[in-house]
């Protein structure tokens, strides 16, 4: 079996081995399972003329030209998966990538390598690009569309009057604000071409057909169930029906206080806006397709550490806060079971997925690089300190954390005193948000690449018995 976690032995060469082994067993079983590629080759082939994506098909005799459009920090598996299938029948395909691998192979599809956390100019290109293929487009044709999270950053082209400069710099600003990303979506897909439904819209107008397929890191999206059945209730990204509005936007740049910091042409727009200028909030004739959702990465977890004799509880996938303190918390957990068996007895794993963040309201502050799962690690560290054998693996699910190429970190208690020795100040780093520095130092820094989908943070805790 090829590993998702790349650097695994480097991580099983020190600390709690046997509680890291448990904890990057299921980690990478989960990741493996999560594959996006693998998971519309499941659903989706091609039969002489006939396009079958599970319960559905298409006669692409009738269609003059077939394009795939993709965007993501999974959209490479995702693209791959499509672009294999279709083969000659793809008549060209445009993917917009955060990592471009040495193992992505592709036939017909251009790859451009976005910005993510922040927009850049090649993926501003390729929006370009696409969107000139839209608008020469007609009803004959077939657009399929892959998206994952990540797509707002990398599949970024802000409307008339307000400039890439201007959406980086939003983007920038309300990352550090503490807003989640419901919140600071409801912003960038109020000033874009392609965000919030705005390019199925253009699709729409030219009459052509959408099929789209999706991966949800929303909080509070329900777990998947048969993928191949179309799936009705699809929202957001550039190919379906925004759920955020203008009024959304503008509450939470009042909520955050944000006003004097964002560009003020991009204010004054929000604030002035009228209803035509609110995003699309219906596709009927598009066909979508949820390969997973976030509370998936828990689901399958827990049937894994079962399998291999470990009970499991899922804590949350509604996991939401400021990272440092999730990471503490989640120690004191660990702690109270190996003190009193609440809520459940050792030895367990305690699975927990969502979203936290890292607020910043001040850039001089930062003396390092690093990202919320990163964080949560070294807090984590902390208070794991105190209790015996307890490691925690917390890793972004596509691969990269904040603004790292690394996917997390793993910490046990044992990982305090190895930063000890080697004259780290731990409550500094994270003052400093520079976690990365301090995990790569002593060895816990976690390295997947490309992991082939992206379900916002995955958490396992292992939680041994102590005699």
């Amino acid at each position: 079996m090829q590993w998702k976690i790349r650097n695994r032995e480097q991580l099983l060469s020190h600390g709690d081995t046997e509680s890291r082994r448990i904890v990057l067993d299921i980690a990478d079983r989960t990741l493996q399972k999560l594959d996006a590629k693998e998971r519309i080759k499941s659903i989706m082939s091609l039969d002489g003329d006939i396009l079958r994506i599970g319960t559905k098909s298409w006669d692409l005799s009738k269609k003059k030209n077939v394009y795939l459009l993709g965007a993501g920090k999974a959209c490479n598996h995702m693209a791959m998966a499509v672009d294999e299938i279709l083969g000659d029948r793809l008549t060209r395909g445009i993917a917009i990538v955060k990592i471009s691998e040495p193992t992505d192979v592709f036939n017909k599809t251009e790859v451009y390598v976005g910005g993510h956390p922040l927009p850049n100019e090649e993926g501003y290109r390729a929006c370009r690009i696409i969107l000139d293929i839209v608008d020469n487009s007609g009803p004959d044709d077939l657009f399929i569309c892959v998206i994952s999270g990540g797509s707002s950053a990398l599949m970024s082209c802000p409307i008339d009057g307000i400039s890439l400069e201007d959406e980086i710099k939003v983007t920038d600003v309300m990352l550090k604000s503490g807003a989640n990303i419901y919140e600071i979506n409801a912003i960038r897909r109020h000033i874009s071409q392609m965000n919030g439904g705005m390019l199925a819209k253009r699709i729409e107008a030219r009459g052509a057909e959408l099929i789209g397929f999706g991966i949800s890191d929303a909080v509070g999206t329900p777990p998947t169930g048969d993928i191949g059945i179309p799936y009705a209730n699809y929202k957001s990204t550039p190919m379906g029906p925004d759920a955020t509005t203008l009024d959304d936007a503008r509450r939470v740049i009042r909520d955050y206080d944000v006003a004097d910091r964002l560009p003020k042409n991009v204010v004054d727009y929000l604030m002035n806006a009228g209803p035509e200028c609110e995003t699309p909030k219906a596709f009927p004739n598009n066909t979508y397709y949820l390969i997973n959702t976030l509370p998936d990465s828990c689901a399958y977890a827990k049937k894994i550490a079962e399998e291999m004799g470990v009970p499991a509880v899922i804590l949350t996938s509604f996991l939401e806060g400021e990272s440092r303190d999730v990471g503490t918390m989640l120690a004191s957990v660990a702690r109270e079971i190996q003190a009193y068996g609440n809520p459940v007895k050792a030895p367990c794993v305690l699975l927990a997925s969502g979203e936290a963040t890292t607020q910043i309201l001040d850039n001089s502050t930062i003396t390092g690089h690093g990202g919320p799962s990163q964080e949560e690690t070294l807090s984590f560290a902390l208070s794991a300190a105190k209790a015996r054998g307890i490691c925690l693996l917390s890793i972004d699910s596509e691969g990269t954390d904040g603004t790292t190429g690394v996917a997390g970190g793993i910490t046990d208690s044992t990982s305090y005193k190895a930063a000890l020795e080697k004259g780290i100040d731990v409550h500094a780093a994270l003052r400093g948000h520079a976690s990365f520095e301090a995990l790569d130092a002593i060895g816990d820094a976690v390295f997947t690449g490309n992991t082939g989908t992206n379900l916002c943070d995955f958490n396992v805790m292992y939680v041994p018995k102590i005699d």
